[in-house]
């Protein structure tokens, strides 16, 4: 069983940073492919950022294209997402998420139902 714990949230304000991480435990010998989605209360979740498992594929929602970086140390399981110069409308629950296929070392994807296993979340709120 995979598990995803997030951690780094909390509250910021406009134009703050802060550096999310995502710390994958069991069946770490998988290559995984990772995605960071976001939801506010009574909205639909969104993608954030994806990363393959060897880096080497990355994909921003627009939104967040030159403020927000995904990055990955797999010696260490961890997957992090640097967010710059935040926004009020970037305040929601950030979730982790892990897919582990034939593509997930070379490709990064953007569709929650790509993905298997799901971290309970954590919330980031920007304030101005």
């Amino acid at each position: 069983q995979v598990r995803l714990v997030e951690s780094g949230g909390g509250s910021a304000q406009t134009g703050d940073s802060l550096t999310l991480s995502c710390a994958i435990s069991g069946r770490t010998g998988s290559r995984y492919a990772v995605g960071w989605f976001r939801q506010v209360p009574g909205q639909e979740r969104e993608f954030v950022a994806g990363i393959s498992w060897s880096g080497g594929s990355t994909l921003y929602e627009d939104s967040v294209k030159g403020r927000f970086t995904i990055s990955r140390d797999n010696t260490k399981n961890t997957i992090d997402l640097q967010m710059n110069s935040l926004k009020s409308e970037d305040t929601a629950v950030y979730y982790c998420a892990a897919v582990a296929r034939q593509w997930s070392e070379d490709y990064a994807v953007n569709m929650d139902f790509d993905y298997d296993d799901w971290g309970q979340g954590t919330q980031v709120t920007v304030s101005s």
